[in-house]
């Protein structure tokens, strides 16, 4: 067990310090900030923004009762969901290279014949792109830090800790199974591609599910992670949206081995 988690341990440092040297990296971390500075500033202060929405119904309040808007719990739900979509485009950048770029280099064949363990691999790397990811967002948290320190009353930490966890597990899954796709082909476009696909499909099928109705619908609106991404940001502890997040990163860990598995097979 011991020498498994020291193999984990090296894969993952060699590849999150491949992430901190790539000029591709920090270009899509700079892309990843600008996107989400202008989804934070126009939530907030747009024309269609909170602020704006807010000081509206403060006008129509001194005329007729108007609910109050939690407006703390608005903002946090907006924003995660602006963050979501955006990861759609982002990760499947971030994963292309994770076996397409060893396939190209020639050092795939060396993993897949290496004393360490596929699995190993997989999980090393998987913790290294996510651990990347959850570093580029550590701004953003300190911009929602600030923006949510001037509410009042202030904003219980359970919501948004629930839908940043959400989060970085969305962005775990999508990791996960672009990395099997890396596995497949040495071309990384085709990969970033293929799993932008992918993960396009597994967001829309709660709408897909809605119109085939029945038993096979239902099925399939539980495997959609745009649903129990929304689930978790909306605050609601729901631990079947946690199995499945968890179920996906698993799968793509999984297929990802197997398929170096193969590539072993053949070289042997």
């Amino acid at each position: 067990m011991g020498v498994v988690l020291g193999n984990i341990i090296a894969i993952y440092r060699r590849e999150l310090q491949s992430y901190f040297v790539s000029p591709l990296a920090y270009a899509i971390a700079g892309v990843f900030w600008l996107l989400s500075g202008l989804f934070f500033v126009l939530i907030l202060m747009g024309p269609e923004g909170i602020l704006q929405t807010v000081a509206a119904f403060d006008l129509q309040a001194q005329q007729f009762p108007v609910p109050p808007i939690d407006v703390p719990y608005e903002f946090v739900r907006a924003f995660l969901d602006r963050i979501g979509w955006l990861l759609l485009f982002i990760l499947p950048v971030l994963s292309m290279g994770l076996y397409a770029e060893e396939r190209k280099r020639g050092t795939l064949e060396l993993l897949a014949t290496s004393p360490v363990t596929n699995w190993a691999v997989a999980v090393g790397k998987l913790l290294g792109v996510l651990t990347f990811f959850t570093t580029i967002m550590m701004p953003l948290l300190a911009l929602e830090t600030v923006a949510l320190s001037a509410s009042n009353p202030p904003m219980t930490p359970a919501i948004p800790l629930l839908g940043h966890l959400a989060l970085i597990l969305l962005a775990a899954a999508i990791l996960s199974l672009g990395m099997f796709i890396s596995s497949l082909t040495d071309s990384t476009i085709l990969s970033a591609v293929l799993t932008f696909a992918l993960i396009l499909l597994l967001l829309f099928l709660d709408l897909i599910a809605k119109n085939i109705g029945g038993f096979v619908g239902e099925a399939l609106g539980h495997l959609s992670l745009l649903k129990h991404y929304n689930t978790l940001v909306q605050g609601i502890f729901d631990t079947s949206s946690l199995i499945l997040f968890a179920s996906y990163i698993i799968l793509g860990i999984f297929l990802t081995a197997q398929s170096i598995d193969a590539l072993r097979f053949q070289r042997s």
